[in-house]
């Protein structure tokens, strides 16, 4: 940059859990929580992912991205590396899939602060992400943020 900074490319990495069912394969999304995304439901969900340092391996962060979102321990199994892509804002976002299944009413969801209502000086704590629900593919991409569509594209070709 022309002041001598350097701008940081924010990364996150996630685990996109899916489940075999006889309708077809499923994902695990979760809708992301706080006001913004209260009252929203196409492109407010997403795979459960957080950013990384550099210092931190992407495998190792979507692990612990997984469990802090969810409250849940990483699913174990084999990775499915799903490759990465760049959403609007420009996060670079890398997924795997891994197959295994949960209960959605076992969250236990992170949380997060922020000032709300913008402006007002509070700050309140809302939950990283508000629930998460199994999605067929198809209806998962009618929800999920719209970059990230490109994982469930990648886990049917696997499948």
């Amino acid at each position: 940059m022309a002041d001598g900074t350097t701008k940081r490319t924010r990364r996150s990495a996630g685990l996109l859990l899916f489940r075999r069912t006889p309708g077809g394969p499923e994902v695990l999304l979760g809708h992301m929580g706080g006001p913004f995304w209260a009252r929203k439901d196409a492109g407010a969900w997403s795979v459960p992912k957080g950013e990384y340092e550099p210092d931190e391996a992407p495998w190792d962060a979507a692990r612990r991205e997984f469990q802090e979102e969810l409250g849940l321990p990483a699913p174990e199994g084999t990775p499915l590396p799903l490759g990465e892509t760049v959403q609007s804002g420009g996060k670079r976002v890398t997924v795997w899939a891994v197959e295994g299944d949960l209960d959605p009413a076992d969250m236990v969801p992170g949380t997060f602060t922020m000032e709300w209502p913008r402006g007002s000086g509070r700050t309140a704590e809302f939950p990283e992400l508000d629930r998460v629900a199994w999605f067929g593919l198809d209806a998962g991409r009618a929800v999920i943020v719209k970059a990230q569509a490109v994982f469930l594209d990648r886990l049917a070709e696997h499948l």
